[in-house]
């Protein structure tokens, strides 16, 4: 697999990144009224109300993507599905998803060119899932498929892999927020206690719905279900458990470099092929994909008591579904 084998992914996507960046100069006079309205609005005691309304565009092309995302595909003994929970851990899944498909040897300029994501809202950055090049030019014929949609929306096949991760609620709150604030919000991004109600009351999808739909999945012989922290605990022996899924044997030399490709310290080096670009007018740009790499620092910008809010409004959610994940034994007593 070479890069040049997907150059014309790239120019796709570059040329849409393009196109919005001359969107944001023109929305410049947009946003700068939009960021004192919504300074107003935090003045006034209204932002979450705000807030919510300008979101919801975004939240229903969210949700229209997730719903439709695969309506048609039948899943193929090629596919390995990664089905991760926004900020949970995404691109170090594909990465490793992608590195042991190919042996240690996956290539590519950013890795949405290799990886496709049906359900993105902006499907101009990433490979078609019917593209066969990334199984095509793989050694073990396997190419992974990035998914934020809960169960109920993926084609389930036992042809095909999943991989599902979950990763401790209270963490992708501050993750999601440095992430929104890069690519999509900017300045627009509200504050932390406005923030944390939005995600509390289910916004870009409820993070009970998701562990419930791949908790429900997690005996199927061709699905592997892991907790973010137990792979950053354990890298190695998670990357060992997924090439089982994977029904792949790699040798002491590719694995090496399969847990080498997958470090914190080389992604966060090459931070730039997993970053999308400024993805609206009113990203404000310069952020990272790969930041911190930690669990259970949620500390950082959340207080004791929105944290505590986070975990109740999870285990609301887990028993509202009859889900028996056990929570507390995860996340229950990190805050």
């Amino acid at each position: 697999m070479a890069i040049s084998d997907f150059a014309d992914v790239e120019l796709r996507h570059q040329k849409y990144l393009q196109e919005v960046a001359s969107e944001r100069r023109s929305k410049a006079p947009l946003k700068m009224f939009l960021r004192g309205l919504f300074a107003i609005s935090r003045f006034l005691g209204f932002e979450s109300l705000l807030f919510r309304r300008f979101c919801k565009p975004l939240n229903k092309a969210l949700g229209d993507s997730v719903k439709t995302a695969f309506d048609g595909y039948e899943p193929t003994e090629h596919d390995v599905f990664v089905c991760v929970y926004m900020k949970s851990g995404t691109n170090w899944m594909m990465q490793v998803v992608h590195q042991i498909a190919n042996r240690g040897e996956g290539e590519f300029d950013e890795i949405l060119n290799v990886v496709a994501w049906p359900d993105s809202p902006s499907p101009e950055i990433t490979i078609d899932i019917n593209d066969p090049r990334p199984a095509r030019f793989s050694p073990t014929g396997l190419r992974a498929i990035k998914t934020h949609a809960p169960a109920d929306y993926v084609p389930y096949s036992d042809k095909a892999k999943y991989l599902c991760v979950v990763r401790d609620p209270k963490d992708v709150a501050v993750s999601a927020y440095h992430f929104f604030r890069s690519v999509m919000l900017g300045s627009l991004m509200p504050t932390i206690p406005t923030w944390v109600k939005y995600l509390r009351s289910g916004g870009f999808g409820p993070w009970a719905d998701f562990t419930s739909s791949y908790w429900a999945w997690r005996d199927r012989p061709n699905v592997l279900f892991l907790t973010y922290e137990e792979i950053n605990e354990d890298t190695t022996g998670a990357i060992l458990k997924i090439a089982g899924l994977m029904n792949v044997e790699l040798s002491d030399e590719e694995l090496a470099k399969v847990v080498r490709l997958s470090s914190f310290e080389y992604m966060k080096g090459v931070d730039h092929k997993f970053y999308p670009g400024e993805l609206t007018p009113f990203a404000d740009g310069g952020g990272r994909m790969v930041r911190r790499g930690q669990h259970g620092v949620s500390g950082e910008i959340l207080s004791t008591e929105q944290q505590q809010d986070i975990d109740e409004g999870c285990r609301e959610g887990l028993r509202a579904l009859d889900c028996d994940f056990p929570f507390e034994r995860h996340y229950g007593s990190k805050a």
